[in-house]
């Protein structure tokens, strides 16, 4: 009986050991994806329209381009620092200017990024506001 005891201890112990040295759970997209819908409503569906499609010749669309689902740095830079100068999306020119969000919190930014990532039609990894905060330091 004791051999059993202290087999189950041991047991135990490997496992609460191991449980320390495993990685932490990813931020959940699901989560990020519905605060970032809410954050999207507030600052961004008037420019970029409730389908992400935006304004031709004005705001560019956020739909299955490499600005969403390309480099997130870049993208969050645009966020932050806002977007003064014409770009060309798919052929199309894009003119009016975006302004700074730099207000917005870490997670929020990383947040409706996250949300935009993975709607109207794009799929791409969460940002997170680890990222968020690298990229605002950075910043001057």
């Amino acid at each position: 009986m004791s051999k059993l005891f202290l087999t189950l201890g041991a047991l135990m112990l490997v496992i609460v050991a191991g449980s320390s040295f495993m990685p932490q759970q990813q931020p959940s997209l699901k989560a990020s994806i519905t605060r970032g819908k809410e954050v999207y409503t507030t600052y961004c569906l008037a420019c970029h329209q409730a389908d992400g499609t935006g304004v031709p010749n004005l705001n560019p669309p956020l739909a299955k381009t490499s600005w969403v689902n390309g480099d997130k740095k870049r993208l969050i830079n645009v966020l932050l620092k806002g977007l003064d100068e014409e770009i060309e999306i798919n052929g199309e020119v894009y003119s009016n200017p975006m302004p700074s969000h730099a207000h917005l919190k870490d997670q929020e930014v990383a947040d409706v990024l996250t949300y935009v990532r993975n709607s109207f039609g794009n799929k791409a990894s969460l940002i997170t506001p680890a990222e968020v905060a690298a990229v605002r330091k950075t910043i001057k």
